[in-house]
């Protein structure tokens, strides 16, 4: 599901910046999608920590060979050597196990979610072991597809930032927050284009 907001927001964005206009026009035929489901967007992001697109991809397919049906009782259920098989780091097993727990015993306001803001929800959600500010972002964006959204952690962006904004120079988040600025409130958009500007592959969660 493509938000409803995305034609808005790239007009916008092409609007008031070179950069965008650039990217948009490249990639216009690309857009944010939803998979629909929170477990398997939280799940994703846990796989995809500090290792990039293309490995993360790598990973969840040789998971989903091993898992067909990926959901927390199936997770919960599958030993940790076939888990470590599939590629993942004994940390990120525990981090889906402890995600699937909170999954089954219902310790997540899912209808509560569309009523809160972003900061809520990542308090909310980083109370889950291996769930930083990094990967509720990525929720954000990817499941509930919040549209002002800027994850100044994520490696992917400072590079692109730096790569179109600053001739390849250091980047800090200051800096970034600045050149940001104009892109509100659609930054989620302007993220998904500068990292499709690295990957040929879409982002997805």
């Amino acid at each position: 599901m493509t938000p409803e907001y995305w034609t808005q927001a790239t007009q916008e964005l092409a609007a008031c910046d070179q950069v965008m206009h650039q990217l948009i026009r490249q990639f216009e035929d690309a857009t944010l999608t939803s998979r629909g489901c929170a477990f398997t967007t939280l799940a994703r992001s846990i796989v995809g920590q500090q290792i990039s697109v293309k490995a993360a991809e790598s990973v969840w397919q040789k998971i989903i060979g091993a898992i067909p049906d990926i959901a927390p009782h199936t997770i919960t259920a599958q030993e940790p050597d076939s888990l470590r098989a599939c590629g993942l780091s004994a940390r990120k097993i525990i981090y889906l196990q402890d995600l699937s727990r909170h999954f089954m015993e219902g310790k997540l306001n899912e209808t509560g979610w569309a009523g809160m803001d972003d900061e809520t929800i990542i308090a909310q959600l980083s109370k889950i072991k291996g769930i930083g500010r990094w990967t509720a972002e990525m929720f954000l964006i990817f499941h509930l597809q919040r549209p002002d959204v800027l994850p100044l952690d994520d490696i992917g962006l400072q590079r692109a930032i730096s790569l179109h904004y600053l001739d390849k120079q250091s980047i800090d988040k200051k800096t970034m927050l600045e050149l940001a600025q104009p892109w509100q409130p659609w930054r989620s958009v302007a993220t998904w284009y500068l990292w499709r500007s690295l990957d040929p592959l879409p982002v997805e969660y």
